[in-house]
């Protein structure tokens, strides 16, 4: 059974840093054959793609809002996929999921090729 594992969020301060990882439970070696997006859903809103990369790794998406604090990154020998968040904001709290798809403009349209995760909760206080 395929599963998305997503691990590392917690509270921090404002400023702080954090590295969420996104392990692919069951993928053997088609994961690197996806793209990956991480996703996240804040209290009464909807879930958005915030950071996508390419099956490669070279190719990288981010929204506005993240572009200069988060880096989305991937490792395919152990089936994982990450997301290095610095400068963390309070805006930025939000449990925080992880899914693939053949292409990152697929991860943008809001396609995505699995069921959802728990997420990991990201906090981030004032």
């Amino acid at each position: 059974q395929v599963q998305l594992v997503e691990s590392g969020g917690g509270l921090v301060q404002a400023g702080g840093s954090l590295r969420l990882s996104c392990a692919g439970v069951g993928f053997g070696r088609s994961f690197s054959s996806y793209s990956m997006g991480w996703f996240r859903q804040a209290p009464g809103t909807e879930r958005e793609l915030i950071a996508a990369i390419g099956w490669t790794g070279t190719n990288t998406y981010y929204i506005d809002s993240v572009k200069g604090r988060f880096t989305i990154s991937r490792d395919n020998a152990k089936n994982t996929v990450y997301l290095q968040m610095n400068s963390l904001k309070p805006e930025d709290t939000a449990v925080y999921y992880c899914n693939a798809d053949a292409t990152p403009d697929l991860l943008r349209s809001g396609s995505h090729s699995f069921g959802w995760g728990q997420g990991t909760q990201v906090t981030v206080s004032s």
